[in-house]
């Protein structure tokens, strides 16, 4: 490997790393004050100081930030594992980013930001991460661990994903959900980034999720999608081609002229969709790439409070 391209994979790397740690600091600087600050209570690394403890481990520069006292913890044992799955199919890669976006602009770029951050926090947890990564193959496998090491490989994985796939990849969801579930032995909080564009039979996608929630796992799918566009399908009315980044199938037409029928379909399956989580107990979030990772964290931290 070149010298040059070294130097740009760890700057790179260090970019992802720096931009989730952004994130997370202004989320907890945030709850704290917050009427959520309860929430304080999850962080392993902080607790509200109590007049008359020593005052050896007081963070003052959170003090500095929130106007509260907080002392640092050091718990030495993991709380939770966290699994995180990440669909990398083409439609993944959409939309095609134009030259003044942020990589997260992206439903991959999103997905991959949001699981950096939740890695962050994790992190300060003291809590265990793996991560799986699947397309039309099960690209990526890791183990639940806490160590820095194991962190900066997840990490480098997140930022591979980032590079457009040469070639076409469809979604084999079902297949993978099952070889994921099967690998994942000990409890723990499964999350799963996907646009959920499967083409095979709903039951079968069904299953495979809840597969997922065996050995009394907890399941959070974050349902990634540009709702401008795959939602909304808010196009100008001059004719289009639409080209299908999984099949390489194309079809032109007046986006007019199918608006209203597509919205009825995709709003139907995505109804369904929750409904389907609700009744098999997995926790269905809705997520546009513009949003806000709050969004995320505050999901997480929920459901990690729940996860008992």
């Amino acid at each position: 490997m070149k010298i040059e391209t070294q130097i740009k994979k760890i700057a790179s790397f260090q970019h992802l790393e720096l931009l989730a740690n952004q994130v997370v600091e202004g989320f907890i600087s945030g709850m704290h004050k917050s009427p959520f600050h309860g929430f304080s209570a999850e962080f392993a690394e902080h607790k509200v100081y109590n007049t008359g403890e020593s005052t050896k481990h007081i963070d003052w520069k959170l003090f500095a930030k929130t106007d509260r006292l907080y002392t640092k913890c050091f718990e030495e044992e993991t709380n939770l594992r966290c699994h995180i799955i990440i669909d990398n199919s083409s439609s993944m890669h959409y939309p095609k980013l134009k030259e003044n976006q942020q990589f997260y602009e992206s439903k991959i770029g999103f997905s991959v930001l949001a699981s950096a951050v939740l890695m962050n926090l994790l992190k300060k947890q003291r809590d265990a991460v793996g991560l799986s990564v699947f397309s039309d193959s099960y690209e990526y496998y890791a183990p639940e661990k806490g160590s820095d090491r194991h962190h900066r490989m997840i990490l480098n994985t997140l930022e591979g994903l980032l590079e457009q796939p040469k070639e076409k990849k469809n979604t084999d969801t079902i297949t993978y959900l099952h070889q994921i579930a099967e690998k994942i032995h000990r409890r723990s909080m499964i999350i799963l980034f996907t646009d959920m564009f499967q083409s095979e039979n709903e039951e079968a996608l069904f299953n495979a999720l809840q597969h997922l929630k065996h050995d009394k796992h907890k399941v959070v799918l974050f349902h990634v999608i540009d709702k401008e566009t795959e939602l909304k399908f808010d196009f100008d009315n001059s004719p289009r081609k639409f080209i299908d980044v999984e099949t390489g199938d194309e079809v032109v037409l007046f986006a007019d002229n199918v608006k209203e029928e597509y919205e009825k379909r995709v709003g139907d399956y995505f109804k369904k969709l929750a409904l389907t989580c609700a009744q098999n107990k997995i926790k269905y979030i809705p997520v546009g790439v513009d949003e806000s990772f709050d969004k995320i964290l505050t999901a997480y931290l929920v459901e990690k409070q729940n996860f008992g």
